[in-house]
């Protein structure tokens, strides 16, 4: 008898929103608002809006392949069905260095600001005192404890936390609205301001590290009851939701900060905890207490689900082959991945020590990056499984997939730019550093080895892509080349990019590798015209 398990399906279309809304929500609201207007100033709703409709292509690309497909960590499974193990392998491990990298972010941002009244927590460089260390390593160890019982208790408990998490920020867009100067919106002195500030608002500011939560419906579709039909609405939903909230704590923010704090332009404003100094300021004593409150439980929150994304993440690279096959077994009793709860612990832990990262700023852009390049291959996939796989039964068919998929790879494109040429350029190297463990796998694994070639081939469009980020974001205004000015430098990228875009859709396997037939009734051993 086999010992291997089964998810459990018992994930609503509530609890799937609320995931959603609830990673979104995390520590993104805390420091977006503020972040953003020192960087576009009054135009720092826009870039809200902006983050919101590029998250919302990518979802509906990826609301087709869940239905079609719905498999935990889905968004490695998908590049690896469509184009093979070599660029399966690359989405994994930029999907791993995202995943246990917001742990890390979450429980830094509990740690800042609780610092607010616990002094202790933090150095004076911004980094975490030995204490704040114990503090940080605590919260992940909670999150393990709350992922390691079931998935049903996990999906309740953070929908009741999901709940609470939107109430304290609507109650903070009441108090200050209550407070708003109109005179504000005319203030000048932002920086670099106009529409370049507003382009690296939605990398730099946390706008999109917020929407990046979005995915979390994805990976946990093969625990949901109905995933075929709730995903799709699920990741609609909740993107829709919090954008509404965004954007009104945004307009919030920009017309309740006090004229004297204005006096040297919106690029002035350095608070630690944003919103409790806010308050504070106006003399909203109660309103400062109880965000510092939420300031624990939001980013907390968040941090929670991704530690059991994380898991899932190492399950599905497990799955495909390339980790360590323990990491690909479910717990009969649980249906939880065990083995790789634990291995997101570690690695959560890790991720916070000292010598990593120091502040929430500092992190942001690294990690929006590498979701974004697992995020760019899912148009790709999505294309090519509808001309290689056309009978595949897909009960959320994207209508006007052949336009919306490459606008998609636009979008995830432009984000990539604007997140910097010292985002990009580390994060290419580590990935192509990173082969070293595919080859080491693909050597002690037959099949690997006979699909190489094969795999390869597909490939090769992907590795095309990193070099023409590299030259793009070098010489735009976002690179220290800055050869080609805003905005064409995001035009030129974005138009440019779609010559990847079908290279990526041509390039894919003649007969798609879809593993778990047991799930997917569809013969995969005959080619598919």
């Amino acid at each position: 008898m086999s010992d291997q398990g089964k998810f459990k399906k018992k994930l609503t279309l509530l609890d799937l929103t609320f995931l959603g809304c609830g990673s979104i929500i995390g520590s993104g609201w805390l420091y977006g608002a503020m972040n953003a207007a020192k960087i576009a100033g009054v135009l720092a709703w826009i870039p809200w809006i902006i983050g919101a409709v590029i998250f919302l292509l990518i979802g509906l690309v990826y609301a087709e392949l869940t239905s079609a497909l719905p498999r935990s960590g889905g968004f490695l499974r998908y590049p690896d069905y469509s184009h093979g193990t070599l660029v399966g392998y690359l989405i994994g491990f930029a999907s791993l260095l995202g995943y246990t990298s917001v742990i890390g972010v979450e429980v830094i941002a509990v740690r800042e600001y609780a610092t607010y009244y616990w002094p202790a927590l933090t150095n004076s460089d911004g980094g975490p005192t030995a204490l704040g260390f114990i503090v940080q390593s605590a919260l992940v160890v909670i999150f393990f404890l709350i992922n390691y019982w079931s998935v049903n208790f996990f999906g309740k408990t953070n929908t009741i936390v999901t709940f609470f998490k939107f109430v304290v920020p609507l109650l903070i867009v009441i108090m200050l609205l209550l407070n708003m100067d109109v005179s504000n919106f005319s203030a000048t002195g932002a920086d670099p301001g106009g529409i370049h500030g507003v382009f690296q608002s939605v990398v730099a500011a946390g706008i999109a590290f917020a929407f990046l939560g979005f995915r979390q419906s994805v990976d946990f579709a093969a625990e949901a009851r109905n995933p075929q039909r709730d995903t799709a609405w699920a990741i609609i939903i909740s993107i829709f939701l919090c954008l509404g909230l965004y954007v009104l704590l945004q307009f919030a923010f920009l017309g309740a900060v006090p004229g004297d704090v204005l006096a040297k332009g919106w690029a002035s404003i350095n608070w630690e905890s944003p919103w409790a100094e806010l308050a504070k300021t106006l003399g909203i004593i109660w309103l400062a207490n109880l965000v510092l409150v939420d300031a624990a439980i939001s980013p907390a929150a968040t941090g929670n689900i991704f530690l059991s994304g994380t898991a899932r993440v190492m399950f599905a690279w497990a799955k495909n082959g390339y980790f360590y096959s323990i990491f690909a077994k479910v717990d009969k009793r649980t249906g939880l991945p065990r083995a790789s709860l634990w291995l997101a612990l570690i690695m959560g832990i890790a991720w916070t020590i000292p010598a990593n990262f120091q502040t929430w700023a500092g992190l942001v852009g690294a990690v929006t990056t590498a979701f974004v390049l697992t995020y760019m291959t899912g148009p790709v996939s999505a294309e090519a499984l509808r001309n290689r796989a056309p009978e595949l039964p897909r009960p959320f068919k994207l209508r006007g997939l052949r336009w919306i998929s490459p606008l998609a790879f636009i979008a995830a494109t432009l984000l990539i730019l604007w997140s910097g040429w010292s985002v990009i350029s580390l994060l290419v190297i580590l990935l192509v550093a990173s082969l070293v463990f595919y080859f080491a796998f693909v050597d002690k694994d037959e099949t690997l080895r006979k699909n190489l070639k094969e795999d390869f081939k597909a490939s090769i469009w992907l590795f095309g892509y990193y070099a023409f980020m590299l030259i793009m974001t070098y010489f735009s205004t976002f690179g220290p080349g800055k050869a080609i000015p805003g905005p064409w430098d995001s035009i030129l990228t974005g138009v440019l990019s779609l010559v990847f875009y079908y290279w990526g859709v041509h390039s894919a396997l003649k007969v798609p590798r879809i593993t778990e037939d047991e799930e997917l009734e569809l013969d995969m051993d005959k080619p598919v015209a």
